[in-house]
């Protein structure tokens, strides 16, 4: 069985982790699939955004531990290292945006690459952990950075540290997810915010996650200068030039991505 399913429908890439019997957890193989599979993703002109969600009741438990405890297994550091830390900078650096489907439980690891995504939905049975802390580990996979940053120092410690499960519901109040949607309706509704953003100007939006990553680590003066930088790349587009034309013709726009 293969680890991971992907296709691409209507310009959106579907990468589907595929390991339902142990909750999606991440082996080598399906780290570095996944990974392959973003790569593609950033140069394939037609995929202008990506989907990711997870099969059967889960959308990660984060890392498989058999493979932690096999001595033939790779060693911890390599896990982060080399499967992990690229996942976390494939999926900010692509500049097409990015949709976490959580359909199920997100830990560990599992809940950090959702969060590292640019809009993350859940469905309302779905539920985040950061469970490190109960097997003597730290928050991974870009924990530690993005969620202080979406949630605050106070709460984000909390959760580090307790291990405490979030509901999808507690997640959008607090703002760590974009939206909490109803089990029967999950599916429709991320697909639809998934072809509503392939249907945008796909450069645009990049230039817009391009200035949000910088926006991180930036100063005022600094991050000024990356707008002004980035508008004027943004305004030499083709689907820039559509948009306007739609918008004195007032119809609609049709937008190609370029």
């Amino acid at each position: 069985m293969e680890s991971v399913l992907f296709s691409i429908e209507n310009n959106i890439a579907i990468i589907k982790l595929n390991r339902p019997d142990v909750y999606n957890s991440f082996n080598q193989e399906m780290a570095l699939t996944v990974n392959k599979l973003l790569k593609e993703c950033s140069t394939n002109p037609e995929v202008r955004a990506v989907y990711l969600t997870g099969m059967g009741k889960a959308f990660s438990a984060g890392q498989d531990l058999q493979e932690i405890i096999d001595p033939e297994g790779p060693p911890i550091s390599d896990i982060v290292s080399k499967h992990y830390n690229p996942m976390i900078e494939l999926i900010r650096e692509i500049e097409k945006p990015v949709v976490a489907a959580v359909n199920g439980v997100a830990a560990g690891a599992g809940a950090n690459i959702a969060l590292a995504c640019d809009l993350t939905i859940a469905k309302e049975s779905a539920s985040f952990i950061q469970a490190f802390s109960k097997i003597g580990l730290i928050p991974d996979s870009g924990g530690t950075y993005f969620l202080p940053r979406i949630i605050g120092r106070q709460r984000a410690t909390a959760l580090m540290m307790l291990g405490d499960k979030v509901s999808a519901k507690e997640a959008e109040t607090m703002g760590m997810i974009y939206k909490c949607v109803a089990d029967e309706d999950f599916e429709a509704f991320t697909m639809k915010i998934a072809t509503k953003l392939a249907a945008l100007p796909t450069k645009g939006l990049g230039y817009t996650k391009r200035a949000l990553n910088y926006s991180l680590t930036n100063d005022l003066t600094t991050q000024l200068a990356i707008e002004d930088q980035l508008q004027s790349a943004a305004a030499m587009t083709k689907d820039y030039k559509e948009g306007v034309q739609a918008f004195l013709e007032k119809r609609k726009p049709e937008f190609i991505g370029e």
